[in-house]
């Protein structure tokens, strides 16, 4: 693949004050970006009877830059701090009645300060939470414990928020693994609308029925705009088990949705991600109406000595060839080519002997080479691009905690620094 050159952003830039197609033609403010920045101090939410702190960050599911302000940039959390469950598909929920948020926070001296919280919220005002939903309503199978070992009830309210998008009139899209749901928030996180491939979310409108087949907790994990503002572009985390998984074990083949949100109408693409060890791709953001940067990831510490990271790395792709595949019958799995779902083809060489373009796709980024200094992180989940080709990257640092394999949380601390791993923006100018 080709490689585009890069080199890390070490001096003052001019920042667009506006948003624009080309990020260059509107009014500029001089700002310097750091190499990275770290979030300050955050709030311990609870601390487990063992000791272990759960911190209020989590905040790098995603992250999406104030066109009008270039020192602030929203950061989503997900569900909340949970770890895998003893028992199959069970996870264990460390405070049930957390509620998912959006973080403002401002970049000052090299270091990200919390501004302000955006409590996540349904239509009628009352808070969302990061419980499974029920079946019907986007239901991922998995049963949900508190540390007690007391079952969780499933919630019509739960959302496992994953992407996010601030649209140029202050609102929020934000994508889950859930259902999966796209979710319209108002600036105050006052839920709009929640489209789904069931039509049970606020407003009726659906996504493909095929988006039910979403394989749990790898759902929409990522969510564009387009410059204009006109159309949604959801990227799916793995390869959706479709029909079913076994029959999807070696396949490669994940799908973008684009979404007009005028119309709803949709339309699908298959991507290829690079191979079959991977967690899959944790973002997508928006070069232009048809070309994207997304990011693919292993789930291991960069600078472990034991067990090293091997695989993080960003893309830029191009839809503008790629073959739509959506169904015109919108059938449960999706348009089926000789028989088989497009998951089922497994591999490029199956993609097209069936007849499938993908999206196109080079490196642009190694996360592991291209860094002035180690990348220690495992989890590297958000992306924003800000004028003049400057690319932001998030890391989740899962409130500060892991699984400690007995049931219960452990401290997360980076291999590298052997310190607690913390929410971060890094920076980097692209050529």
């Amino acid at each position: 693949m080709k490689k585009i050159l890069l080199r890390a952003l070490v001096i003052s830039v001019v920042a667009s004050t506006g948003c624009s197609k080309d990020h260059n033609d509107t009014p500029v403010t001089p700002i310097t970006y750091p190499d990275m920045a770290e979030a300050v101090d955050p709030t311990v939410l609870f601390t487990t009877s063992a000791g272990v702190k759960v911190y209020n960050g989590g905040f790098g599911s995603a992250v999406a830059a104030d066109p009008n302000s270039p020192d602030v940039f929203y950061m989503l959390t997900d569900r909340g701090s949970n770890v895998a469950g003893t028992v199959a598909n069970s996870i264990i929920i460390g405070k049930p009645d957390f509620d998912p948020q959006i973080g403002k926070f401002r970049l000052k001296d090299g270091k990200l300060y919390l501004e302000q919280v955006i409590e996540l919220k349904n239509s009628t005002g009352g808070k969302l939470n990061g419980l499974p939903n029920p079946a019907g309503m986007g239901a991922s199978g998995e049963t949900a414990y508190d540390l007690n070992g007391a079952v969780i009830a499933p919630s019509a309210d739960g959302i496992d928020s994953e992407g996010l998008v601030r649209a140029a009139d202050g609102t929020f899209w934000i994508s889950d693994e859930y259902g999966p749901h796209i979710a319209h928030f108002d600036a105050t996180g006052k839920t709009i609308e929640r489209i789904n491939p069931f039509g049970t979310g606020t407003g009726g409108r659906k996504i493909p029925a095929v988006f039910a087949n979403r394989r749990a907790n790898r759902g929409m994990e990522g969510l564009a705009i387009t410059p204009d503002g006109k159309t949604l572009v959801g990227m799916m985390q793995s390869p959706m088990y479709n029909p079913n998984k076994a029959a999807v074990a070696s396949s490669v083949v994940l799908r973008i949705l684009t979404f007009d949100i005028a119309t709803a109408t949709t339309k699908q693409y298959a991507y290829l991600m690079d191979n079959t060890t991977l967690t899959g791709v944790s973002d997508i953001v928006a070069v232009n109406a048809t070309t994207f940067l997304t990011i693919e990831r292993d789930g291991l510490f960069g600078g472990n000595a034991t067990s090293p990271a091997t695989f993080k790395k960003v893309f830029k792709i191009d839809l503008s060839a790629a073959t739509d595949i959506s169904d015109p019958a919108n059938g449960p799995t999706g348009k089926l080519y000789g028989g088989k779902t497009v998951e089922e083809l497994n591999n490029a060489a199956g993609l097209e002997a069936a007849g499938i373009k993908p999206v196109t796709k080079t490196l642009a980024v190694d996360l592991l080479k291209d860094l002035p200094s180690v990348y220690p992180h495992d989890k590297a989940e958000g992306l924003a691009l800000l004028p003049g080709n400057i690319l932001v990257i998030s890391n989740d640092d899962d409130f500060g905690v892991v699984d400690n394999g007995a049931s219960g949380f452990a401290q997360k601390i980076l291999p590298l620094t052997n310190s607690v791993d913390r929410n971060r923006l890094y920076f980097f100018k692209l050529k």
